[in-house]
């Protein structure tokens, strides 16, 4: 049996340094330029790993890490290098992409398979010097684990020599770590919603404008967002950086053929054939984004977990056939909890609030019962249990063999329960998702 100690001897160390106190992203926004040069800082530290590199930079509230995946695997099909002479025949195209669902590899991708366990545990080694000046002679405090991480990534494209880079923003964009890069290709923004508030602002032209922080001069910016007095902030940027700007028309669509059109559009405007782009969105799957883990009863796992990602699995799941759903959810306490609830709980049969044995905060699954009073059926019937692996047991044991149980509300959630299909050694040793 393989033996992943260092790897999560290496995966412990980045965790623990939360517990050394900084300027943090998440909640402290005061002068947020300071995350860029923190992050610069750093990369400087490590050789500039960026260098030589052609990204591809997607945000957004909702969809951004299926479109980032879609691209990345469209760039895999390509055959060639994008945009440059067939006599460079291989492409090497790296994802980074958060959160992962059941094990860290899975935020580091080139071409079909996770870094290994080994590489990664390597870079952290090796990065150790770096880390330690940062955080003892920094001018901008030690960098953040998303940080890190991200420089991580940068430096196993590096190794790797991937020509192109595709990086999902982690939150936001204007301040975001990933908009480090200085020259993208191509920069995309999936839609606008109310997400990380606290962060981004509590208005939708607030986060509009930080998203389009992503927005550089010389690279393509494409949209799937529709409301005019949002695309008027998007435009107005796109003039001020001479940027071609590009606002493509999908009323009317799913948020799963919304990603795609998003993604076809990209696919082209870096030059990649038609085939390459249709199987590369063939191809692309993500665990715990409506992933279907078994039939008979059919189990699907969803990391949802803000409104405008529920009312896309709602709306997924409302065109399946079954004959009840069963629902087992749990919410992270700094959601939006009751809106969250709101999307997908008059769908629900059966409804089983559990909680995430994550170290962040839970929502407490009686008061999630309280909030979803008002959206449940009559006759659905409810329950609590605090162990989610019994939580989702008690699913498999009510359910018929034409159900659909849907574990939803939380990635944290989703990650977990998925180790009953895929432990987290199998992803390890395999270095893909199934």
């Amino acid at each position: 049996m393989a033996d992943f100690t260092r790897y999560f001897n290496a995966v412990r160390f980045l965790e623990g340094l939360s517990n050394v106190r900084g300027k943090d992203y998440m909640n402290d926004r005061k002068n947020p330029e300071v995350y860029l040069k923190r992050m610069r800082y750093f990369l400087d530290l490590l050789g500039k790993p960026e260098r030589g590199m052609q990204f591809v930079h997607i945000t957004g509230t909702a969809g951004k890490g299926s479109v980032s995946n879609m691209v990345h695997a469209m760039l895999g099909a390509s055959g060639r290098r994008a945009g440059l002479p067939r006599r460079n025949s291989q492409v090497k195209a790296g994802l980074f992409t958060s959160p992962f669902s059941t094990t860290s590899i899975e935020k580091i991708k080139v071409g079909g398979t996770y870094i290994s366990p080994d590489a990664f545990a390597d870079i952290v080694e090796n990065m150790k010097p770096a880390i330690d000046e940062a955080y003892a002679k920094g001018p901008y405090g030690g960098p953040s684990y998303f940080e890190i991480f991200l420089a991580m990534a940068l430096v196993y494209f590096k190794r790797e020599r991937c020509t192109w880079a595709v990086l999902e923003v982690g939150c936001g964009g204007r301040y975001d770590a990933t908009n480090v890069i200085r020259n993208p290709r191509v920069t995309a923004i999936t839609n606008i919603d109310y997400d990380h508030t606290h962060i981004l602002g509590k208005t939708l032209k607030k986060i509009a404008w930080d998203k389009a922080g992503i927005v550089k001069p010389g690279a393509r910016f494409f949209t799937t967002e529709t409301r005019p007095h949002l695309l008027e902030i998007f435009k107005r940027i796109c003039a001020e950086k001479s940027v071609r700007g590009e606002f493509l028309g999908v009323r009317g669509l799913s948020a799963q053929e919304k990603n795609a059109v998003l993604a076809r559009s990209i696919g082209s405007a870096l030059g990649l054939s038609d085939s390459a782009i249709e199987k590369g969105i063939a191809s692309a799957r993500m665990p715990c984004r409506f992933e279907l883990m078994q039939k008979g009863p059919a189990v699907i796992l969803d990391g949802a977990h803000s409104p405008v990602k529920m009312r896309s699995t709602a709306e997924q799941a409302s065109a399946l056939a079954y004959r009840k759903l069963i629902l087992v959810v749990a919410i992270a306490d700094n959601k939006d909890t009751s809106e969250t609830l709101e999307a997908i709980i008059p769908l629900a049969d059966t409804i089983i609030f559990t909680r995430f044995e994550n170290e962040r905060k839970c929502a407490d699954p009686k008061r999630l019962a309280g909030e979803s009073a008002p959206f449940r059926k009559k006759s659905a019937g409810i329950a609590f249990r605090y162990d989610p692996l019994q939580a989702l047991q008690k699913a498999m044991k009510e359910a018929g063999k034409d159900d659909l149980i849907l574990v939803t509300g939380s990635f944290f959630l989703a990650g977990e329960l998925r180790k009953k299909w895929y432990p987290e050694e199998w992803v390890l040793k395999h270095r893909r998702s199934k």
